[in-house]
């Protein structure tokens, strides 16, 4: 089944409206948790007086940070990553030590950092009794300056969001060869430069965060049940180290479903600490749900880099050497440094670049934190070498598909390793791009633009390649059990469903690997009383290292059943060979199917104990990074007029190795293709620079892409098996969106060249299109 484009089995269940989210969960005599956030981006907690909000009838408990603290509770132990360890260039802090690592307590107890940040949680027999009580909190703040932005936070004046570090700069890393870099730039014929940001966005889960904490007196057992996609092991184990405690006394449960994830769950978030805390007090459960403009102050959030590259070039357009200093806002606490680590080693993307260097700073801000959204850093660089090469051919006056050719890696190069140390593995990058030019009539492009100039419309067609290097936690296991009884293979792994189709794609393999029938699989997650091990769903990882486990237990499985026919026959393992499904003995008519041999294996006397159950563990730890490429073309038609946008046509090539389920693989990009477009032209959470307040902390002021936003899809999938993977697999969850920001943008650009607009910052609204049209037309004016 491996290739075939299977209906997900879980569709019917969703559009009968039968699934199960966390907000579904019901507990008997479960309290309602309500947060106090902070008004302020930046402030000092003198006071918290709780008496008049404890007095309130309904009311069972106020937590602040002080509660906490004195409960013994830790602060949250957020997955940072290393210098030392991990598949990524390691980004080494230049001043010799290790990079930052903030204190992130469920509630502060010394000052607030963001506008939003939790300080107090109110426990009650009702949301509307805690609401009410939340209101009588009686705080005294001493309010203090604030940054926002991570280039003005780097600054020597800046405020200081945590005193206890010398500066805002929680990393700064080279990566590269500075002087070689240097030395090319001074033999360039041309250089151009680049200078942007990448704006901020949120997750915009169609679920908020919701979970429930429950406590077990007698056992002193936490559970709790939470909306997330980081992985139910690494919750437990983190939560776990915030009390105190062994695992063994967490149980974390993900719900059936999950409303979104896109990376912004991946993290432990403070309030399912709190929670916790709150049922362990209070002996019953207690539940938490986060209301739009709660999410949209709170939620962890994505991008935020600001870039200053330049590249240079030779006569002929040969690349010569890449420098750029890339500037990521972390927000108020250290929460993640992978977006910076992921864009930073891949600012030259598949194209020859001798050499290269990048500074990369991690800057902390009054914001909410930031942490890996769908496709991590990749976009962001893939924005940057992208936009630079449209910039030098218009500068320079080369063709900007032919100047793309020139540079790009040949496929007999690989392995290659590029100047900022990874090691593409292999691929053909060139077929992609030809492809998707092939597909959106590039050639055909200029009579279209001719056509829109009659209807006083401008016409712009755009072009990004891509490529990914994807990896996350490394260690994946899953368990394989046949049933006989029930004619069923249970499969628990520890990846984590957040809507990619995993019950549909996980039991095709598994399926295909066994020779049973597809409907016989059944998948389960989610649940750290069943799941020992592995690492949820982030970083392109869920099929990558669900694939190499399922493959290995199903080998164990077949061997083991060789074994027990062999012993039900006679005969020898070696004379049982497993083909389409069934078991046959060599020189007889005779077959098995795999339950029956399960069902045997419960009847013969003197098999081994480890044979009674036809069952197997694969634990597998996988290094590296894997390396999905591509190519996209967007086309859009602006009214000069107003700056309104259209997107015409958008046509993706993505290679994923080997598509596993290619429905899903195009529903995915269709997805990514819409977060990432809708990034370059509306999606932006922006505060005030003087007070730090959020300026989009509703639907009424940040901008979502829909469906009417955009035409139909041309997508097609490219399959180069990878030469790093034993089935061929590449991630093919994100490839929509990493291309996304620069074809779009690259698009809107070319529309309006011919009215001598260079660039427009994202996201590219009307009003910045009308603006830059006015700007352009007025530098013209007054040359004149």
């Amino acid at each position: 089944m491996i290739g075939k484009s299977v209906r997900r089995r879980e569709d019917l269940r969703l559009v009968r409206g039968e699934g199960r989210y966390a907000d579904d969960l019901w507990f008997d005599n479960a309290a309602h948790a309500v947060f106090a956030r902070s008004p302020y981006s930046h402030a000092r907690i003198l006071k918290i007086d709780a008496t008049a909000a404890r007095s309130v009838p309904g009311v069972l408990a106020v937590l602040t940070g002080a509660d906490l603290l004195d409960a013994g509770l830790g602060p949250i132990p957020h997955q940072l990553g290393s210098s030392k360890t991990g598949a990524d260039v390691p980004l080494i802090n230049r001043y010799g030590s290790e990079r930052a690592r903030t204190p992130h307590r469920a509630l502060p107890t010394d000052k607030v950092r963001f506008v939003g940040e939790a300080y107090a949680a109110v426990i009650a027999e009702s949301v509307d009794i805690a609401k009410d009580a939340a209101e009588l909190l009686d705080v005294e703040w001493e309010e203090l300056p604030a940054v926002t932005h991570g280039v003005e936070a780097v600054a020597s004046h800046a405020p200081l969001v945590w005193e206890e570090l010398a500066s805002n700069v929680a990393l700064e890393a080279e990566i590269g060869d500075a002087a070689a870099t240097d030395a090319a730039f001074a033999k360039a014929a041309h250089v151009v430069r680049f200078n942007g940001n990448v704006q901020r966005v949120t997750g915009m889960h169609l679920e908020p965060r919701a979970a429930v904490a429950t406590f077990d007196r007698v056992s002193g057992d936490f559970i709790l049940h939470a909306s997330s996609g980081v992985g139910v092991v690494i919750m437990r184990d983190q939560i776990a180290e915030v009390f105190s405690l062994s695992p063994d006394k967490v149980r974390v449960v993900a719900p059936q479903d999950v409303g979104g994830n896109f990376g912004t769950r991946n993290a432990v978030y403070p309030e399912f600490i709190v929670i916790a805390e709150a049922a362990r007090r209070l002996g019953r459960p207690v539940k938490y749900v986060a209301e739009r403009s709660e999410a949209f102050l709170s939620d962890y959030q994505g991008r935020d880099l600001h870039i200053n590259a330049e590249l240079a070039l030779d006569e002929e357009g040969n690349f010569l050497a890449f420098r750029s200093v890339n500037t990521s806002n972390l927000g108020a606490h250290t929460v993640s440094y992978v977006p910076l680590n992921k864009g930073a080693q891949l600012m030259t993307s598949l194209y020859r670049v001798p050499v290269a260097s990048v500074v990369a700073k991690a800057v902390l801000t009054n914001t909410p934190p930031t942490i890996p959204y769908r496709s991590a850093g990749r976009p962001e660089a893939m924005y940057a070498i992208e936009r630079m090469i449209d910039i030098a051919a218009r500068d320079f006056g080369f063709d900007r598909i032919e100047l793309r050719r020139r540079n790009m890696i040949p496929s007999d190069a690989h392995p290659y390793r590029n100047p900022l140390g990874v090691t593409y593995d292999n691929g053909d990058h060139q077929a992609p791009m030809e492809k998707a030019l092939e597909l959106a009539d590039w050639a055909g492009f200029e009579a279209r633009r001719i056509e829109a100039r009659r209807r006083r419309l401008c016409r712009g067609i755009g072009f990004s390649n891509y490529i990914e290097g994807t990896g996350g936690v490394p260690r994946e296991r899953a368990v394989l059990v046949v049933r006989h009884e029930d004619h069923t293979v249970e499969v628990i792994v520890g990846t984590q469903n957040t809507g990619q189709g995993h019950e549909t794609a996980f039991a095709q393999l598994v399926a295909s690997l066994l020779g049973v029938d597809f409907s016989d699989v059944r998948i389960r997650t989610g649940d750290t009383e069943f799941v020992v091990a592995g690492g949820g769903s982030h970083s392109g990882r869920s099929l990558r290292f669900a694939s190499i486990v399922f493959q290995q237990a199903a080998d164990a499985i077949i061997a083991r059943a060789r074994t027990i026919v062999a012993k039900a026959s006679g005969c020898c393992a070696e004379d049982v060979a497993h083909e389409d499904g069934l078991f046959r003995i060599a020189g007889t008519n005779r077959t098995m199917s795999l339950f029956e041999v399960a069902r045997i294996a419960t009847e013969l006397a003197d098999l081994p104990a480890e044979l009674r159950t036809l069952s197997a563990v694969a634990d597998v730890v996988t290094p590296g990074l894997a390396f999905p490429y591509g190519a996209a073309v967007c086309e859009v038609e602006v009214d000069p007029e107003t700056g309104q946008w259209r997107i015409e046509r958008y046509t993706s090539v993505d290679d994923v190795g080997r598509a596993l389920n290619p429905m899903i693989v195009d529903g995915q990009t269709h997805g990514g293709i819409v977060q990432g477009a809708g990034q370059a032209l509306m999606e932006w959470s922006r505060f005030d620079p003087s007070s730090g307040q959020a300026l989009a902390a509703s639907l009424m002021d940040y901008a979502v892409a829909r469906a009417s936003d955009f035409p139909f899809f041309t997508t097609e999938i490219s399959e180069v098996p990878s030469n790093n993977h034993p089935l061929g697999f590449r991630p093919g969850g994100e490839g929509g969106t990493t291309p996304a920001l620069a074809v779009t943008n690259n698009a809107i650009v070319d529309a309006l060249a011919h009215l001598g607009v260079r660039h427009i910052e994202m996201p590219a609204t009307p009003m910045r299109i009308w603006q830059a049209i006015m700007d352009a037309k007025a530098q013209r004016e007054g040359k004149h």
